[in-house]
């Protein structure tokens, strides 16, 4: 049989479904994609809604990861920059701290701030050191423990990991109390401090797209969802049955596989809020961050503060809330609404859109930073691919579907002898 004449599918159009397709398309196979919505992304989505770019959640592509900077051409994407820093509002004043040997505008600010104690500007120092030496196959090897008491074994300080740690890593782990594993946060870190945060000029969604539009025989069929799945056979929820050479199930397989032979996922959920507002209070491309506590906001950032391809005049400011404290709705806009004012003195226009994210992120212990194709098997013919496997990033998505892809390759190649 001809390599195009098999026939594999992936389920999900994500960033994993798509690298799953490329990989096989390098090694000259002609794979379908089932996809269960009208466009590519899986969680990786932007919305254009009243002549604003608003991504589904505050992502942002960190441009050290090492798929990324192998999968993604980043000069079509036209990455817009954030500064190596953040913007920490208390009691009604704005501390901007960063890093200043990354760009000299924080030097100063971030000298003379008082957020943070002398000694715990030196040991960010000897952690960003560290991290730089340290590898990432290093950093996966560790033993786990949670960031927060990875943070007070290295001796940093209370006051600045209420005033920085906190505020700034909740917003990337989406959970309050810093539990999430020291490997996410040694890597994460690194990441940081040896690329940029950015976003596509686009918005979020630029990354899929590019992924999708780089496919030549892939076949990508949208509104096409899946009820279940096994060996050989997938059963559309249109009742139709599709015969598969290989399946590699690229988003959560939990509720396609019957009788599914591993835990089930647990995910982490946030709010999205974007208003319009007439000014910045943030002039810069800095993450505004609100260490106070009892409070529903999290981090705030001006997306307007970078440039974009669509922007409809004013100034767009999104809002991630963590812990929304069983608010939702109109109760959750005004209370944030209030926030605002009381702590950054921002002062809205109006609500443009509000997203209530439940899949946010997969809550994961013991993670890993890839997995070899043998484990991407979970039968003869089904392979699993995505980020819920490995941790939570795009990077570990784009590995995960590469290795998936790799072990239906290594099957085939069983079959071909």
């Amino acid at each position: 049989m001809e390599k195009q004449d098999y026939k594999i599918y992936i389920i999900g159009a994500g960033v994993s479904g798509l690298i799953a397709a490329q990989t096989l398309e390098n090694q000259g196979y002609s794979p379908i994609i089932l996809e269960s919505t009208d466009s590519v992304g899986g969680r990786v989505k932007t919305d254009i809604v009243e002549g604003y770019q608003l991504d589904h959640g505050f992502q942002v592509l960190l441009t050290s990861y090492p798929a990324a900077q192998k999968f993604l051409d980043y000069e079509a994407l036209e990455l817009q920059n954030f500064l190596p820093g953040a913007a920490i509002f208390n009691n009604g004043k704005e501390n901007q701290i960063g890093d200043p040997l990354r760009d000299f505008s924080l030097l100063f600010p971030t000298v003379f701030s008082s957020l943070i104690p002398l000694s715990d500007k030196i040991k960010i120092l000897q952690l960003n050191l560290k991290l730089k030496a340290k590898s990432i196959a290093e950093i996966f090897n560790e033993e786990e423990k949670t960031t927060l008491q990875y943070l007070k074994d290295f001796g940093f300080s209370n006051q600045v990991i209420s005033q920085f740690f906190k505020p700034f890593f909740s917003g990337i782990f989406l959970e309050t109390q810093l539990e999430t594993s020291s490997r996410m946060f040694e890597f994460v870190y690194k990441m940081f401090g040896t690329g940029n945060a950015a976003l596509p000029k686009a918005g979020i969604q630029a990354i899929p797209n590019q992924l999708a539009n780089n496919l030549k025989s892939t076949k990508i069929l949208f509104n096409t969802k899946v009820k279940s799945v096994q060996d050989g056979i997938i059963n559309l929820e249109n009742g139709q049955v599709l015969e598969s050479d290989f399946t590699i199930i690229a988003t959560d397989a939990s509720h396609l596989i019957p009788d599914f032979k591993r835990e089930m996922l647990i995910w982490k959920s946030c709010f999205n809020l974007y208003f319009e507002t007439e000014k910045r209070v943030i002039q810069k491309p800095l993450i505004g961050l609100l260490p106070a506590e009892n409070t529903v906001i999290n981090n705030i950032f001006y997306h307007t503060s970078l440039e974009t391809s669509v922007n409809a005049g004013k100034e767009l400011l999104s809002v991630t809330v963590v812990d929304h404290q069983n608010l939702k709705g109109q109760e959750l806009v005004d209370q944030v609404k209030g926030e605002l004012k009381k702590h950054f003195n921002i002062d809205v226009i109006r609500l443009i859109k509000q997203y209530e994210i439940p899949q946010a992120l997969p809550d994961l212990k013991n993670i890993k930073y890839n997995l070899i194709p043998s484990e991407s098997r979970y039968s003869n013919q089904i392979f699993l691919a995505g980020d819920t496997l490995v941790n939570g990033s795009l990077n570990a998505a784009m590995l995960s579907g590469e290795s998936a892809a790799f072990a239906v390759i290594e099957a085939l190649g069983k079959i071909g002898k």
